[in-house]
């Protein structure tokens, strides 16, 4: 059988039309004999097999383009342990069940983000062999690029420059210490890259040298489209600083509504920033203590004139709500917290604390909740620990004996913003102390605020309340985000403690299959962990 011209284009063609407007074609005839005519959509899609395991294996070696390169640079670091490179294969592999010592493990391929930061951590060098399915790996999950490409080291850049199928490399690498910020390779991606290894760049550039980052933004923002204009500010968060405030202020006044927010969003986090301090002043005319001192009182904007919208308050609410509402939450979120305990004299807690009513009727608290609110999307814009522990209030306490209620807060709205402003330590205690108390149904988001792998009194929290969900009637799949949460976060050291709720369950039972992967998991990640430290 000889066939004289390659009929993938037009098996392409015809899969784009229709075999109805576009029968096959002649070309791919010689290939016909394997397949049955009378159903062309079928015999299409048999073709194309055929017409790739033709390309594929007849596929020459590209021609010489003259004397070898230089061999990849050498890689100082050690070689990691046998065990723990065999471990990668088959984490690259993919593979999803497998044996455990007890019972069906979880999808492997969720296990190898954690693998990787904890191979990279360590300093170790896999092995030169899988450094090709390692850099595959990557190039189909975004999410594994900065680990796998420092994991893959020089031989791992070395590879990319002679497979473009690996370009990512070299786009995505971590700049190297001693490079200039003026280094024209930065110019070169950031003028060619495509859009997300652009936004990489410079995320990457305004870590190592915010004023470099700033300046190259700088060089091409009229230039850019009002859509990339928007993430590409968005990226100035990295090394934020006075410095950048003569450039945001002039974002202030850009065309697109989206670019003057954000850049209004990321001068309020600035305190003594223009902006900022506008916005103080608002505020404080908004709000003020009362002369008794017991409540606060509340005097929402009447108008949002042109010196609010230049700031970054839209006109008109995107969210429904009325619009004084919709002004004073902004004015408030966007001032800076000091100004609260400045001009009061309060603290948090206190001011909390206090009754808030309206100006016109102080008996009403129907802005109580506007400012609470306004108040936390402040104390996350700001970071500011201080207000988000007060906002959270106290970890909730189980009940005493007796009382039969739990004491503590009954968390709304968005606590795991707030609980990621809270050093780790204490954010794990807090959401250990609220599981213990709640349970799992409302600890999802809290739990992934959380710093994984989680610490021992939250894993044993989170082992307990999945204990109490078996023994109340609940299924499995009610809790099917922090199970899978679990397998990649708790601690292994509550393998044994899985292990007996697997043997106390029925056996033919769902919670029983459940907790037997999730040991079986713990095991596995134990066992991996001890590989690459050990």
């Amino acid at each position: 059988m000889t066939i004289t011209q390659d009929p993938w284009g037009p098996l392409w063609t015809s899969a784009l039309l229709g075999t109805d407007r576009r029968p096959l074609p002649a070309t791919a005839l010689p290939l016909a004999e394997a397949v049955d005519p009378s159903d062309p959509a079928t015999a299409l899609l048999e073709l194309a097999a055929l017409a790739t395991v033709r390309r594929r294996a007849g596929a020459l070696p590209a021609p010489a383009t003259g004397a070898p390169g230089p061999p990849a640079p050498e890689d100082p670091r050690p070689e990691m342990p046998e065990a723990a490179a065999r471990r990668l294969a088959v984490l690259l592999s993919g593979r999803t069940g497998g044996s455990g010592g007890s019972g069906t493990l979880a999808n492997l391929a969720e296990l190898l983000p954690q693998w990787l930061s904890t191979a990279r951590f360590e300093g170790l060098r896999p092995p030169a062999a899988l450094i090709p399915a390692l850099l595959d790996a990557a190039r189909a999950r975004s999410e594994l690029r900065g680990d796998a490409v420092a994991l893959a080291g020089p031989l791992g850049r070395w590879l990319a420059s002679h497979n473009p199928d690996w370009r990512f490399v070299l786009r995505t690498a971590a700049p190297e210490p001693d490079r200039r910020p003026d280094d024209p390779s930065d110019h070169r991606l950031w003028h060619e890259g495509l859009f997300a290894e652009r936004v990489t760049h410079l995320t990457l550039l305004r870590r190592r040298d915010p004023a470099a980052g700033l300046e190259l933004l700088r060089s091409t923002w009229p230039t850019e489209r009002a859509e990339d204009r928007l993430l590409f500010l968005d990226a100035l968060q990295d090394g934020l600083s006075p410095a950048d405030e003569p450039f945001l202020e002039a974002a202030l006044g850009d065309r697109s509504k989206n670019v003057r927010a954000t850049a209004a969003e990321l001068l309020s986090t600035l305190p003594a920033s223009a902006l900022a301090q506008r916005m103080a002043e608002r505020a404080r005319a908004a709000v003020r203590l009362a002369d008794s001192g017991t409540h606060l009182l509340v005097t929402p904007p009447v108008e949002c004139d042109e010196r609010m919208q230049r700031d970054g308050i839209a006109p008109k609410s995107p969210t429904g709500r009325g619009e004084r509402a919709w002004w004073f939450g902004e004015v408030v979120a966007a001032a800076p917290l000091a100004v609260w305990t400045e001009s009061t004299g309060l603290t948090p807690e206190q001011l909390l604390a206090l009754r808030v009513g309206d100006s016109v009727d102080e008996t009403s608290s129907s802005w109580a909740d506007d400012l609470r609110e306004a108040w936390a999307r402040a104390a996350v814009r700001q970071h500011d620990a201080d207000w988000a522990r007060a906002l959270l209030g106290p970890a909730p306490v189980p009940p005493t004996r007796g009382s039969g209620r739990a004491r503590g807060p009954r968390v709304t709205g968005a606590p795991s913003k707030l609980l990621a402003v809270l050093p780790p330590e204490e954010r794990s205690a807090w959401t250990a102390a609220f599981v213990e108390v709640h349970g799992l149904g409302d600890a999802f988001q809290l739990l992934g605020a959380c710093a994984t792998p989680w610490t021992p009194p939250l894993s044993t929290a989170v082992v307990t309340a999945l204990a109490r969900a078996a023994a109340s009637g609940a299924y499995p799949w009610s809790h099917s985000g922090v199970l899978g949460m679990t397998e990649r976060a708790l601690a292994p050291e509550t393998a044994a403690a899985v292990e007996e709720l697997a043997a106390g369950a029925s056996p033919d039972s769902a919670w029983s299959e459940t907790f037997a992967r999730l040991a079986g998991t713990l095991r596995f990640r134990a066992a991996m962990l001890n590989e690459l430290t050990s």
